[in-house]
C-alpha cells in the first residue's frame, strides 16, 4: 500500500502540485501537514506513520517536504526501515526497495555521522579556546567584582546581610555562597548570620557565653545546657 504526505509551511502555497504527484504515483491514502519542517508536532505526518505497515511504502513529492535537516530524514527512514517499510521521495527518483536507493541512505546515514563528529569537534575546540582567554561557560554570576567589594564594604560596617543581598538584588543564601568562595572573605563570614551580622568570636566571649535554655521536660522544668550530664 502507497501512502502519501505532503506538507506545505505557509498559506501562500498550495497543496495541489504535491497531491496531484502522489495520486498519479498510486497513493491510496494522503495526510498533509501545514507547518513548518522544523516543527516538533506534525499531525499529518504522525497520521499517516499510523497507517503504514510492514511491506507499505511512504511516499513524499520531495526530501525536504519530510525534514529540513540530513540527521532527522536518516532517523525518519531508518525507523521505517526497522518496521519493514520502504521509502519514496518522487522527484528526487529514491526508492529504498531498489539497491540504489538503499546505497543511497547508506551515504547519507554516514554523512549525518560525519556532520555530528565535526560538530563535537568544532564544540570542544570553542571551549578549549575559550578557557584559554579566561571566558568560562555556563550562566555568568550573579556577584560581580563590583557586587564583592560593596558587599565586603557594608559588612564590615555592620550592615545586615540581608539588607545587603536585598541592595545588591541577590538571594541572601547567594551572597553567603559568594563571600565563603573568597578565602579573603572568611573573616567576614564569622559575622553572617541569619537575620545581620555578628561581631568576632574571642576567648571571652566563649567563656562567658551563656547555656542555651530548652522548653520544659516531662518533669514540668525548664533544662538548660548545664542540667544535661
Amino acid at each position: 500500500m502507497l501512502i502519501g504526505y505532503a506538507r506545505i509551511s505557509t498559506d501562500d502555497q498550495n497543496l495541489d502540485l504535491q497531491l496531484d504527484a502522489l495520486r498519479a504515483a498510486g497513493c491510496e491514502r494522503l495526510c498533509t501537514d501545514q507547518t513548518s519542517g522544523a516543527a516538533k508536532v506534525r499531525r499529518g505526518l504522525d497520521e499517516a506513520m499510523k497507517l503504514l505497515r510492514a511491506d507499505d511504502t511512504l511516499v513524499i513529492w520531495k526530501l525536504d517536504r519530510l525534514g529540513r535537516t540530513v540527521k532527522g530524514l536518516v532517523d525518519l527512514v531508518e525507523q521505517l526501515q526497522e518496521q519493514g517499510i520502504q521509502f519514496r521521495s518522487l522527484t528526487d527518483g529514491i526508492d529504498t526497495s531498489t539497491p540504489a536507493g538503499r546505497f543511497f541512505f547508506h551515504v547519507m546515514a554516514a554523512m549525518a555521522q560525519m556532520e555530528r563528529e565535526l560538530i563535537k569537534e568544532r564544540t570542544k575546540a570553542g571551549l578549549v579556546a575559550a578557557r584559554a582567554r579566561g571566558r568560562m561557560g555556563g550562566r555568568k554570576p550573579k556577584m560581580t567584582e563590583s557586587k564583592m567589594t560593596a558587599a565586603k564594604k557594608l559588612l564590615d560596617a555592620g550592615t545586615p546581610a540581608i539588607d545587603i543581598a536585598k541592595n545588591l538584588g541577590v538571594a541572601r543564601a547567594t551572597l553567603y555562597r559568594a563571600l565563603a568562595n573568597q578565602k579573603s572573605s572568611l573573616e567576614g563570614i564569622d559575622k553572617l548570620v541569619y537575620s545581620g551580622s555578628l561581631p568576632p568570636i574571642t576567648e571571652a566571649s566563649q567563656t562567658k557565653t551563656k547555656p542555651r535554655i530548652w522548653p520544659k521536660h516531662r518533669t514540668g522544668k525548664r533544662v538548660s545546657e548545664e542540667d544535661i550530664p
